[in-house]
């Protein structure tokens, strides 16, 4: 049997706290990217668009939470 790592808000918030995003312990997804949104338009998280393209491949594994605030918060930030 194989078992799978699923990507949940913890792990979507420590990568990204992982690439300089300052998020609070337990914040929700959407927050999360809603704050790496905004740091990214001021030129901060130079790696966001690398991390997204990471998750974006692994799309299987991450839950509904963490793909629906990438595709309404991150991808439009990233002009994708």
């Amino acid at each position: 049997m194989m078992i799978v790592e699923l990507i949940d808000g913890d792990d979507f918030r420590d990568r990204l706290v992982a690439l300089g995003l300052e998020a609070p312990p337990g914040a929700s997804p959407e927050v999360c990217a809603e704050r790496a949104a905004a740091a990214y338009a001021v030129g901060e998280l130079a790696g966001l668009p690398g991390l997204v393209d990471d998750l974006l491949r692994q799309r299987d594994v991450v839950l509904p939470a963490v793909r629906d605030a990438i595709a309404t918060r991150l991808l439009p930030a990233l002009g994708r």
